[in-house]
C-alpha cells in the first residue's frame, strides 16, 4: 500500500528535522524544502497528500506557497506555521486558503490531530454536492452556493453565515460539516439566543461539582461534547459582551476551563456560526466585539433569500408536498397553477421556514388535493374586498380584533424562528419585555 506523502517546508533545520520525525511515526513519507523555490520544485515533481509550510521563508512567505498550491494543487491541504501569537497572519493564510494553522513552539499533540484531519479529507475535490431533498433548487445562486460549501468543507477557517431568518442557514451548517473531514465527528448546534445569561458560561464550557447551587454533579460544556467536530453557534449576535469575551478566548486558546474547574481542557473544534442579523452593524453599534467578529469571520458565507431565487419555489414545494403526503399517509397535493404565481409573487420575509409553515396549512384546507390560491391565505381576495381590506360588518369588537390580529402576527414570527423568543422579539421590532407582556396578555406559551 503506497504511504501517503507531505511535504515539509520551512528554513530552520531543527524544526524540519522535528517535523520529519513526527510525521515518519505517523507512517508518512516526508520531503523537505528550505524556501518556496525548493518547494514549488517538489510539487511539479511529486503528488503530495498535505503540504507544512512557515510563513517566513528566504526567498518569500508562507502566503505565497499557499496561492500557488491553490492555484496549481487545489487539492493539497496546506497548513500555516505562524509565530506564537500571529492571529492576524494565521487569519490571512486561512482567508488565502491555508487549509489550517500552527503556532510555534509547535505542540505534537496538537500537529498529530491536524495532520489526522488533514489527511481524511481524502479526493473530494471537484465533487458536486449533491441535492438530497435538504439543500434544493438548481438556480444560479443555489449552484454556486453548494460549490463554496464543497470547497469551505475542505478547510478548518472559522465560517460566519449571513442570511436571513428561514433560509436555511443551520442547513448549510450541517452540510459544510457532513462534506469536510469531520463527518464522523460530532456536529453541535446551539441557539445562543436561547441560552440564559446567567447559564451561558456553564453551557458553553461546562461546571464541575458544587461550583454554584444546583450544579449537584459534573457537567460537560457544548466546546466539549463537540471535540474532534465541529459547533455551529447560531444567532451568535445575541451573546452578551460577557460571554464573548470568553468566547474569544476559547477558540484562540483552542481550549476551556469549566465552571470551578482548576485546570483548562484542550479541545480541537471547528466553529461555524450564523446570524440574521448584521453582524458588521453590530460590532459598529459596539454591541458585538470587534476582534471576535474578525476571529470568527475569516470567510463569510451568504445564504440566498428566497427571493433571490424565485425560480426555485415549484421544485420546494413539490418535495415538501410529497414529504407532507408521506407524513400524513395520505396522497399528495399540487398546486394549481394560479396558487404557484401567488408563491412566486410573494415576498416571503420568513422565506424557506415560511414557505413550510404555509403549505402545511394549505395541505389541510384544500380539497381534491388539489391546492387553491385561496388555500394558500395570502390575501383576503378569496373572501371578497380587496387584499389586506377588512370590512367594518366583520367586526364585531375592535379590541377583540385587533387582538387576533397581533396574537396571528406573534405566533407566526415564533413558528418563524422556531419558537425563539429573542429572535422573535426583534423580528417584530419589539423588545424582549414588551414581547413577554404581550404573550402573557395573549395567553400564548
Amino acid at each position: 500500500m503506497t504511504r501517503q506523502r507531505a511535504l515539509i517546508v520551512d528554513d530552520e533545520p531543527d524544526i524540519r528535522e522535528l517535523l520529519e520525525i513526527t510525521l515518519g511515526r505517523m507512517k508518512l513519507d516526508t520531503r523537505s524544502a528550505r524556501n518556496v523555490k525548493e518547494a514549488r520544485e517538489w510539487l511539479a515533481k511529486e503528488p503530495f497528500d498535505l503540504c507544512l509550510t512557515d510563513m517566513r521563508l528566504p526567498d518569500g512567505t508562507g502566503l505565497d506557497l499557499v496561492q500557488h498550491i491553490q492555484q496549481r494543487h487545489p487539492q493539497v491541504p496546506v497548513a500555516m506555521i505562524t509565530a506564537y501569537g500571529s492571529l492576524d497572519t494565521a487569519i490571512n493564510a486561512l482567508k488565502a486558503g491555508a487549509f489550517d494553522f500552527l503556532t510555534k513552539p509547535v505542540d505534537l499533540g496538537r500537529l498529530r490531530e491536524l495532520v489526522a484531519t488533514a489527511l481524511r479529507l481524502g479526493q473530494a475535490e471537484g465533487v458536486e454536492l449533491p441535492v438530497d431533498n435538504r439543500l434544493l433548487g438548481d438556480s444560479p445562486p443555489m449552484k454556486a452556493l453548494r460549490k463554496q460549501i464543497l470547497k469551505l468543507a475542505r478547510s478548518q477557517a472559522p465560517v460566519y453565515i449571513s442570511g436571513e431568518s428561514g433560509s436555511g442557514k443551520e442547513l448549510v451548517a450541517r452540510l459544510i460539516h457532513e462534506q469536510g473531514p469531520r463527518a464522523e465527528q460530532p456536529f453541535i448546534p446551539v441557539n445562543c439566543g436561547a441560552i440564559p445569561s446567567e447559564l451561558m458560561e456553564s453551557e458553553f464550557f461546562g461546571h464541575k461539582k458544587g461550583s454554584f447551587t444546583g450544579a449537584i454533579e459534573d457537567k460537560q460544556g457544548l466546546f466539549q461534547a463537540a471535540n474532534g467536530g465541529t459547533l455551529f453557534l447560531d444567532e451568535v449576535a445575541d451573546l452578551p459582551l460577557a460571554m464573548q469575551v470568553k468566547l474569544l478566548r476559547a477558540i484562540q486558546e483552542k481550549a476551556v476551563r469549566a465552571v470551578g474547574g482548576q485546570q483548562e481542557v484542550v479541545v480541537d473544534v471547528r466553529i461555524l456560526c450564523a446570524t440574521h442579523k448584521d453582524l458588521a452593524a453590530e460590532v459598529a453599534a459596539e454591541r458585538f466585539r470587534q476582534d471576535l467578529y474578525y476571529r470568527l469571520n475569516v470567510i463569510e458565507l451568504h445564504v440566498p433569500s428566497l427571493r433571490e431565487r424565485r425560480e426555485d419555489i415549484a421544485q420546494l414545494a413539490d418535495v415538501m408536498l410529497k414529504r407532507l403526503a408521506e407524513g400524513s399517509g395520505l396522497n399528495p397535493a399540487r398546486l394549481a397553477p394560479e396558487a404557484l404565481d401567488k408563491l412566486k409573487s410573494y415576498r416571503f420575509p420568513g422565506n424557506v421556514r415560511e414557505l413550510e409553515n404555509m403549505l402545511e396549512r394549505a395541505y389541510t384546507l384544500c380539497e381534491d388535493d388539489l391546492i387553491s390560491a385561496c388555500d394558500l391565505r395570502l390575501s383576503d381576495t378569496c373572501h371578497g374586498g380587496e387584499a389586506g381590506e377588512t370590512s367594518l360588518a366583520q367586526i364585531d369588537n375592535l379590541e377583540d380584533h385587533l387582538e387576533n390580529i397581533e396574537r396571528k402576527l406573534i405566533m407566526q414570527a415564533l413558528e418563524e424562528t422556531r419558537w425563539n423568543r429573542t429572535a422573535a422579539a426583534q423580528r417584530l421590532g419589539l423588545s424582549f419585555r414588551s414581547m413577554r407582556y404581550r404573550l402573557k396578555k395573549l395567553g400564548i406559551d
